[in-house]
Order: C-alpha cells, then structure tokens, then sequence
C-alpha cells in the first residue's frame, strides 16, 4: 500500500498533466484566431452571450406571448441572478488564470471581462438559460442549442477559457436551471 504521500504525489503528477493537455487543447483551438471570419463570429457570439442576446429574448418572449411570458421571464429573472452570484463567488475562491494569461502563446481573441477562469461564467448563463426557456419554448431549442454551443466554444477559442471551465459553467448552468425549475 502506498504512503499518503506518495499518493499525494500521484495526484499531483496527473493534475499537472491535465492542466499541460488542457493548454496544449486552448494552444490548438487559439489557432482558429487566425481565421478573420471565425475571429469575428467567435467575438461577436462572446459579446451577444455576455448579455444582450437573452435580454433581447426575454423581452421577444414577452412581446410574442404577453403576459402569459411573465412566469418565463420569471424563471430567467431567478436564474441569472443565481448563476451570476455562483459564478462570481466561484470565481473569487478559486481564482484560476485564463488560458492567455497563464501561457503566452496563446492569445487573447477579445478583452475579458475579469482575470478569472473558473467557471466560464458566459457558457454558465447559456446553459441555465437554455434549460430554462426550453420547457416553455421548445421550438427555441433549434436556435438555443446551437447558439450555447457556439458561446461555449468561443470562450476556448478566444483564449478565455480552458475546456474544464465551460464543462463545469455548463453543468452548473444545468443544475441551477433545475433548481430554479424545481421550485416555481
């Protein structure tokens, strides 16, 4: 049976591994920068997910059904509060580098909006808010999936995020949305 520390050590040896394939993963995604078209398209998706779009919804949603949207716009009220609270709290303990800060060789496709990694706070939003409007509005589905799932890569692709962030921002994301579906 090993000793504590040498399992301490192995622990050690594989999380160092993880985090040189995950820079070495952002190294190869960063590439698409390169591209003018996909540099913008990944800004813009960056930008619209840092708000604007799903207030644009929200306010679609309530001009397209009235009233009866209330109870939605309700849920994304709640929603994004709890996801912005969790992910700035999160952000602040955990206190991860992005990607281009933590290696130089990787670039920075657009200005953060603060140096923290973990989680990625932009996918985070887009999964609740997916998960929350999906229900009431499936037909949203054909636009929301693919629009989240763009959010969440141009988050790696600008040099933002590691992939472990937008996994753990997406399944917070989930789990908040459920929450909030749970108890309205």
């Amino acid at each position: 049976m090993p000793a504590i520390g040498a399992a301490a050590g192995t622990n050690a040896g594989r999380l160092a591994r993880f985090a040189e394939r995950e820079l070495e993963f952002c190294r190869r995604a960063g590439r698409v920068q390169r591209s003018r078209a996909a540099l913008a398209y990944f800004r813009f998706v960056s930008r619209a997910g840092d708000g604007a779009c799903w207030l644009a919804l929200a306010a679609g949603i309530v001009i397209a059904a009235g009233i009866d949207a209330l109870p939605t716009v309700g849920r994304l009220s709640a929603v994004a509060i709890l996801a912005t609270l969790v992910s700035r709290a999160l952000k602040g303990w955990v206190n991860r580098r992005r990607p281009f800060l933590a290696d130089a060789s990787i670039a920075a496709g657009c200005a953060p909006l603060d140096p923290w990694s973990f989680p990625s706070g932009h996918t985070l939003h887009a999964v609740a808010f997916q998960v929350v409007l999906i229900p009431d509005w499936p037909l949203l589905a054909l636009a929301l999936v693919p629009w989240t799932l763009s959010i969440a890569a141009s988050r790696v692709a600008l040099g933002l995020h590691y992939p472990s962030d937008v996994a753990a921002g997406a399944t917070i994301g989930a789990l908040l949305a459920g929450l909030v579906l749970a108890v309205s």
